[in-house]
């Protein structure tokens, strides 16, 4: 079969030249070095520079390379292998799954494939951390509930643990915990860890919470966070820290909060605060950036403010399953379960687990951009919060309508609402990417704030869109703007046609679609309507129709 060949190698295409006869153990690890990333493919008799250079007589049959592959890994690596025409030439290309876990030759070499300094690729060995790191981002291993090697209850903090109970109380936790001796919240916390011979030992998630600063330094020496302002490219604040994360976030917020300022918006009786940054938000960002982080990375969690932005960024990638195109709706997956489940007892964070909704809800209701993951790679998650000024009317309307309904808006509707701020005009389809849903959901939606008078629909087919509601308009005093996306009425439509025919003499189908602004099916519809009413008259066929002034225009 004729395939084209990748123009270079990158961290998921390998080339291999088998002029010589490629070894069957250097096959293995190169198959095995990509199956340890991302995954990906192997061109074999194709050369580093991208030059094909064709197949080994002994490698020409590859019906026996997928069984040799899996017999030589542990476990067995299921590879598929196809032979490529390329000019006058034949190479192999070896598609290479990505490992659910890791993937080792038989000889016990573990390997990974990584990309250098200046973005061309490497094979390295898989050091120990390495592929700890890899088996919990996997969920295989729960590495914040082990006992850490050398840590006795004497690395534990007495004053970390009274500041534990009263966590519980100010984020109205589990209070069940508040009633636990030492011992029994150690436990119940999963804070230390039993040996057989029944002594305990502090695990990482107990380190991280109630453990003294030195001990964390010498016996978790990944932890470490750092909050900067950079103002205009001036820094006015940075500093490195090694505390306990409750520590840690009371230390980041008391710090934050003279760089937060807020103003007060009124609604009705009541007064609002407008904050630059919402403070739920910023926990819950902060919070997660320091439980779900790569511990067997080094690197600080930084929380940076900047002219525009609050910037939040940990080691460690996404965990697998979890995706920029499925972040809202993807059940949980903390890469340290029993920290996170500890914070979420302690209630430092959404039981739920739905702590990214939160993020999303205190920028949206304040009328600022949703927030931006997009700087997110395999080696670090970055998440930006927009700081840009709010919009005071919308926050008013949102206030109101929460007040109206005696509950939130779903999450789902502030991102139709934003969607529509910024769009002017929108359709179900383009909603539900917006809120990583179906086209049905995000209909369900729409059509939910219809009947709240929020958002009005306009069609009734595929085709039928939305726009924010006249009385949302006019509440903000942009009357203009609703008149401006409504459009255009039908009858307006037919004169600018009929206009259009004058002048020109014809016009076409395409041409009425851009002239004013419909779909192919609404301009059909509007010329068959002309035509029907002999305003119009119809002359060629199908793509080579065209319309002229009929008798009664």
């Amino acid at each position: 079969m004729t395939q084209r060949l990748p123009p270079r190698e990158t961290l998921t295409v390998e080339f291999k030249s088998d002029l010589k006869k490629l070894p069957d153990r250097e096959l293995i690890e190169a198959l095995v070095c990509l199956a340890n990333a991302e995954g990906g493919e192997l061109w074999l008799g194709v050369e580093d520079d991208g030059m094909p250079t064709g197949l080994h007589t002994e490698h020409r049959l590859l019906e026996g390379l997928a069984g040799m592959v899996a017999a030589r890994t542990s476990p067995a690596l299921n590879v598929q292998a196809e032979a490529v025409e390329l000019g006058d030439v034949s190479v192999a290309r070896i598609r290479v799954p990505k490992a659910q876990g890791e993937v080792a030759t038989t000889n016990g070499v573990y390997l990974r494939r990584r990309l250098k300094h200046d973005g061309t690729p490497e094979c390295v060995a898989m050091l120990p951390h390495e592929r700890a790191s890899r088996a919990s981002s996997f969920g295989l291993i729960d590495v914040s509930a082990q006992p850490v090697a050398g840590a006795t209850l004497a690395d534990l903090d007495p004053l970390e643990r009274e500041r534990l109970r009263q966590a519980v109380q100010q984020y109205g936790g589990d209070r069940v915990l508040l009633e636990l001796d030492d011992e029994a919240l150690d436990g119940a916390l999963l804070l230390t860890a039993r040996q057989p011979d029944g002594t305990r030992v502090p695990t990482l998630t107990g380190l991280l919470l109630v453990g003294r600063e030195t001990s964390l330094r010498q016996l978790v020496p990944t932890h470490e966070f750092a909050f900067q302002v950079l103002a205009q490219q001036a820094v006015r604040f940075n500093e490195f820290r090694r505390f306990p994360l409750l520590k840690a976030l009371d230390w980041l917020e008391t710090n934050f909060r003279p760089y937060n300022p807020e103003e007060e918006l009124q609604v009705g009786l009541f007064r609002v605060p407008v904050p630059k940054v919402d403070l739920g938000a910023f926990r819950e960002a902060v919070a997660n950036a320091l439980i779900h982080r790569d511990y067997h990375r080094l690197g600080a969690v930084h929380v940076r403010l900047e002219d525009d932005a609050l910037v939040v960024s940990n080691p460690g990638g996404l965990v697998d399953g979890v995706t920029l195109a499925n972040l809202l709706v993807t059940e949980p997956r903390p890469r340290n379960p029993a920290l996170a489940d500890t914070m979420k007892r302690i209630g430092v964070v959404e039981r739920s687990g739905r702590g990214v909704d939160k993020i999303f809800r205190g920028l949206l209701k304040f009328g600022r951009p949703a927030p931006d993951y997009s700087h997110t790679s395999a080696q670090s998650v970055v998440l930006r919060l927009p700081t840009t000024e709010a919009d005071l009317d919308f926050r008013r309307l949102v206030v109101e309508e929460e007040r109206r309904r005696h509950a939130e808006l779903p999450i789902d509707s502030l991102i139709a609402l934003a969607a529509l701020r910024e769009l002017k005009r929108l359709s179900a389809d383009a909603l539900a990417e917006r809120i990583q849903r179906d086209a049905t959901s995000a209909k369900r939606t729409l059509e939910a704030l219809t009947e709240a008078g929020l958002v009005e629909a306009h069609g009734a087919t595929r085709a039928r869109s939305y726009t924010l509601s006249a009385s949302l308009y006019q509440a903000v005093g942009d009357k203009a703007a609703y008149t401006r996306q409504l459009g255009f009425s039908p009858i307006q439509h037919e004169q600018m046609v009929l206009s259009y025919v004058r002048q020109h003499g014809q016009i076409k189908r395409a041409e009425v679609m851009e002239l004013c602004r419909l779909s192919e099916s609404q301009a059909k519809k509007l010329l068959a309507r002309l035509r029907d009413e002999q305003r119009l008259t119809q002359g060629g066929e199908r793509r080579g129709s065209y319309y002229t002034l009929g008798p009664m225009a």
